[in-house]
């Protein structure tokens, strides 16, 4: 069976039984076994899909099908699986067995998705590559006109959810995006990616990187598949302190491709350094809006340039905080030592990876006695500063459209020895974070090596709908070729 198809498709032949469940799951198990160079998966789940896709085909006879019935979908391996290995990418959680499930995960699971197994992703989720894996780095699934046999990066930190989408290893997955760890991996692998309203999605049972700029979202290849995961990700969580207690639309039954009466802003700000091939592209989406009827505002930003060094404060401070919790004692990894101070060294010194390693330094001198005031008091005010910016071009517009990422997908080995390069990846993405805004990428054109390139959308507080229906109407007049890389 062809694992060429979204999982809309799916859906549908599944209703009118013109595949099973066990038929589906059983053609991407095959798939994702041929496919296992591209190093997507963590730990394979096949065994335990089929057994569930079983069930499902039961379910779907007797006609009590349920929302995501028998769909074939991956997990980020940052969210708690009961009974499956959960590493967030790294070593010190080798051989961790959660006995309990992420809401997120469950949410979807009550909804009769089946997991094919848990992702690979940038340790902690510290990365704009997927090089920071101690699995090793996942494989972009496209690759350069100019060089068929150049391995290219998929993105990070959601690397292997962009990655084994694009590569149709599965038909959706969860991801999580703390400064654009959903939309630039979707940039660079030619997929659709959300990142919904900060709480709009429970952070319960999630592996935390920074709690204040997490938040899990769903990739797939179009707009219609997002909406679907994102309609039975999201829900209010007792147990999540930060979780929006609202409604959740059914945002499938009311996507509509649209943009008539729409102001649509593009910040100056997201325009300068940006390349001929990023004009050009940014110019199409602009074109397309105009001629569906939106009216394109030029809007500013001014805090544009502040976002990224507030980001890479805000978010080590953070993480030192979370990361203080793998000492080697309670759960994880353990490499002994003669004292307890020595056990601390050795457990953290293996278990964590250079770029874990240089964020937690980071973080703990930004928060150390005397710099706490210069710098974390000093960015938390810039955020401040960020959210009034976009609330007060929210009053001037609808929906703000910029580029995704500056560029498509470099080499595995181009920028990996410089840390700052890296970073700058995030560019037109972080601001969405620290404002706690919802943002869309959707491929939308090729590079001139014919790699994919993505426009981004970013909306006001819980405007995930109004998202997805101009998301869709820009991946209407795209006609992007979404199963190249398949």
């Amino acid at each position: 069976m062809d694992t060429k198809i979204t999982l809309t498709k799916a859906l549908d032949m599944l209703k009118k039984k013109e595949c099973s469940s066990t038929e589906l799951v059983q053609s991407f198990i095959n798939h994702a076994t041929a496919k296992r160079h591209l190093n997507c998966f963590i730990t394979e789940t096949f065994e335990n899909a089929l057994s569930e896709a079983a069930e499902a085909d039961k379910r779907i006879a007797s006609g009590s099908f349920l929302p995501l019935d028998g769909v074939p979908i991956a997990n980020k391996d940052l969210y708690c699986t009961k009974g499956v290995q959960t590493t967030a990418g790294s070593r010190i959680l080798k051989n961790f067995i959660p006995p309990y499930e992420s809401t997120v995960s469950g949410n979807l699971k009550k909804a009769g998705a089946i997991s094919l197994g848990k992702l690979n992703m940038d340790e902690f989720a510290m990365g704009s590559a997927n090089l920071n894996s101690a699995y090793g780095p996942v494989i972009n699934p496209w690759r350069p006109t100019s060089d068929s046999k150049k391995d290219l990066v998929p993105g990070g930190s959601s690397g292997g959810s962009a990655a084994s989408v694009a590569a149709g290893l599965c038909l959706g997955a969860t991801a999580s995006d703390t400064g654009g760890s959903i939309r630039q991996p979707a940039a660079f692998c030619g997929v659709t990616g959300i990142k919904p309203t900060y709480g709009l999605c429970s952070r319960w049972g999630m592996v935390a990187f920074a709690s204040s700029l997490d938040q899990a979202g769903p990739m797939a290849h179009t707009v219609s598949d997002c909406a679907y995961l994102l309609q039975y990700m999201a829900g209010y969580d007792e147990k999540d302190a930060t979780s929006l207690n609202v409604k959740i639309p059914d945002y499938a039954a009311n996507l509509k491709p649209e943009a008539k009466g729409l102001r649509v802003g593009v910040p100056k700000e997201y325009l300068q350094g940006l390349n001929e091939e990023g004009q050009a592209l940014l110019q199409k989406g602009i074109d397309w809006l105009r001629a569906a009827g939106a009216e394109i505002v030029d809007i500013s930003l001014k805090m544009t340039s502040a976002a990224l060094p507030t980001y890479y404060i805000i978010a080590p401070a953070e993480a030192s905080a979370n990361l203080a919790r793998y000492d080697g004692i309670r759960y994880g990894a353990r490499v002994d030592g003669a004292t307890l101070d020595e056990l601390y060294q050795n457990t953290r010194h293996d278990g964590f990876g250079a770029e874990v390693k240089r964020r937690i330094m980071i973080g703990t001198y930004v928060l150390s006695a005397g710099y706490y005031d210069a710098y974390y008091t000093r960015a938390q005010k810039v955020k401040k500063l960020i959210s009034h910016d976009f609330d007060n071009a929210f009053e001037k517009v609808d929906v703000i459209l910029t580029p995704t990422t500056p560029g498509a997908a470099f080499g595995l080995h181009d920028k990996n020895d410089d840390p700052v390069a890296m970073y700058l990846n995030d560019i037109y993405t972080v601001t969405v974070n620290l404002a706690e805004l919802p943002g869309i990428s959707v491929p939308v054109g090729l590079s001139g090596e014919g790699l994919p390139l993505g426009l981004q959308l970013i909306g006001p507080k819980l405007s995930e709908q109004r998202l997805f229906n101009v998301g869709l109407m820009l991946e209407q007049a795209a006609q992007f070729p979404h199963f190249n890389a398949v």
